[in-house]
């Protein structure tokens, strides 16, 4: 027998005051984690009778420790499962219903997503999206034993990484999509470069854009080149600490300098260290030294109470500092505790700040509205711009030097200077992709390399092997072409694995 789900409200759980609830302990469910609750505030119909929704909570609370860390995630695989339930109910389909009758509701599903109403429609990715989460809820209910089917077919395909070949299933439920050779998702280099004057408030030849009449400019640019410069998350840049910025070499270098992600702000709470351009770090203390200093003067900005109470912060460091009185370090910081932080000579302690001394947060709008401008004033074909667009940009651009060398050469015109020897080391030895993957944090080569096939890398491949390769003895063009078919070759049709 199947049960049917009505409309559900979604809340979020907090054990704020969980003395007061009548329970020996503190509850196990983690904080922020997305609750679903059927209208009638029931979560069974007996005591052997869970309803859907109680399932679907025990899946959601069992995903920090199934390979979803992010609170974000949570909400997003919450909202997948809830809107495929309401979806179901209005049909009269249980959530573990027939597979025959959930493939005739995954079918009237599809087609109510891609031509139903105008606000109900998903783009293929978020589709793509959609049906993986529910494919990782159906295969976990029917391990757990509340589902005898799933609405999903798949077939066989085969993943091929370096020579190496491993069986996948791919969904049909997923929409093709356009293959990534023609879906750029990163700036070329004159585009990244008028967005870089935007940002500044500059027309295309460097001079003032007297149309445009913005305000922080200064700290829009040197947040802008650190995005670009560093391959940081939307997250990661945002919620930085002033204090976490690493000191300005005492010269100029055209080797990459060495910059510290603090686990308390990135994906997964896993700490990295990517790097920079001298240019770009510099551009980021100028910011800190004159127009963050002027703004933070004398400021009396508390934090909102929706936030939570203010964390005083003194006797700071680049490690850490007395919050409240007790010493902390920033990497055990999330974001909500960083946004309270207040200093002691006023104003947040964020990188960033608005008018006010407060933290300043609106980044995607930032880029958006300087995007919007170019388009409008100066370039018709420049795209959105987004944050993450930025992290793209960085690592096609990185990966260009990599492969021609440029940091190798880098490396030998400051061999005999005071550079990090560890790094200097690691530019002229280490595998490209090996390199990337550490800057990104990704957990493993076979991740960025699945990342880099979503953007144009075989360009940059083909390019340097043509301009260097033969010229320095290392390969033929015929041996060249072989090797850069066999990294790039893209054996499964869905480019969403």
């Amino acid at each position: 027998m199947f049960l049917l789900s009505a409309p559900m409200i979604l809340n979020f759980f907090s054990s704020r005051g969980w003395e007061s609830w009548d329970v020996e302990h503190r509850p196990l469910i983690p904080e922020g984690m997305p609750v679903l609750i059927d209208d009638d505030l029931r979560f069974e119909d007996g005591p052997a009778t869970p309803r859907p929704t109680a399932v679907v909570n025990r899946w959601l609370r069992e995903l920090p420790a199934s390979g979803a860390p992010a609170p974000s995630s949570w909400e997003n695989y919450a909202r997948a499962v809830k809107e495929w339930m309401e979806f179901l109910a209005v049909h009269g389909v249980g959530l573990f219903d027939s597979r025959e009758r959930l493939k005739a509701g995954l079918s009237r599903y599809a087609e109510h997503r891609a031509a139903g109403p105008l606000k109900a429609r998903f783009a293929a990715t978020t589709w793509g999206q959609h049906m993986s989460i529910l494919s990782l809820f159906y295969r976990w209910a029917i391990n757990e034993g509340y589902a005898t089917a799933e609405p999903f077919t798949y077939r066989a395909a085969r993943a091929l990484f370096a020579g190496t070949g491993r069986e996948v299933k791919v969904n049909l439920a997923v929409r093709r999509t356009p293959k990534p050779h023609v879906t750029i998702k990163y700036l070329e280099p004159d585009f990244t470069e008028l967005f870089r004057k935007g940002l500044r408030g500059l027309a295309p030849d460097g001079s003032r854009d007297t149309g445009f009449h913005g305000r922080e400019m200064t700290r829009n640019a040197a947040v802008g080149d650190l995005a670009l410069a560093t391959g940081l998350r939307l997250q990661e840049f945002t919620y930085l600490l002033s204090w976490e910025i690493p000191p300005l070499p005492s010269e100029p270098t055209m080797v990459p300098i060495p910059f510290p992600v603090p686990s308390g702000i990135t994906k997964g709470k896993k700490f990295r260290t990517t790097w920079t351009s001298y240019e770009a770090l510099a551009s980021v203390h100028d910011y800190l030294e004159l127009d963050r200093a002027a703004t933070a003067e004398g400021s009396g900005w508390r934090p909102p109470r929706r936030w939570g109470e203010p964390l005083m912060v003194t006797e700071p460091d680049a490690r850490g500092g007395l919050i409240n009185g007790v010493r902390r370090s920033w990497a055990s910081l999330a974001p909500p505790e960083r946004r309270r932080l207040v200093a002691s000579d006023g104003g947040s302690c964020l990188l960033a700040l608005k008018n006010g001394g407060g933290p300043f947060t609106a980044w995607a709008t930032v880029f958006e509205r300087t995007s919007d401008r170019i388009r409008a004033r100066f370039e018709p074909r420049f795209p959105h711009v987004w944050p993450h667009r930025c992290r793209h940009t960085f690592s096609m651009r990185t990966l260009e030097y990599l492969v021609t060398g440029h940091y190798r050469q880098a490396a030998k015109l400051v061999r005999d200077t005071d550079a990090d020897a560890a790094l200097v080391f690691y530019l002229t030895k280490a595998d490209p992709l090996l390199v990337l993957r550490d800057l990104l944090g990704h957990s493993t080569v076979l991740t960025t390399e699945k990342y880099l096939r979503r953007l144009d890398t075989t360009r940059i491949y083909r390019d340097a092997y043509e301009a260097a390769g033969a010229a320095a003895g290392l390969t033929d063009d015929e041996v060249a072409a072989r090797e850069a078919d066999a990294e790039f070759t893209d054996d499964i049709e869905d480019g969403d694995l």
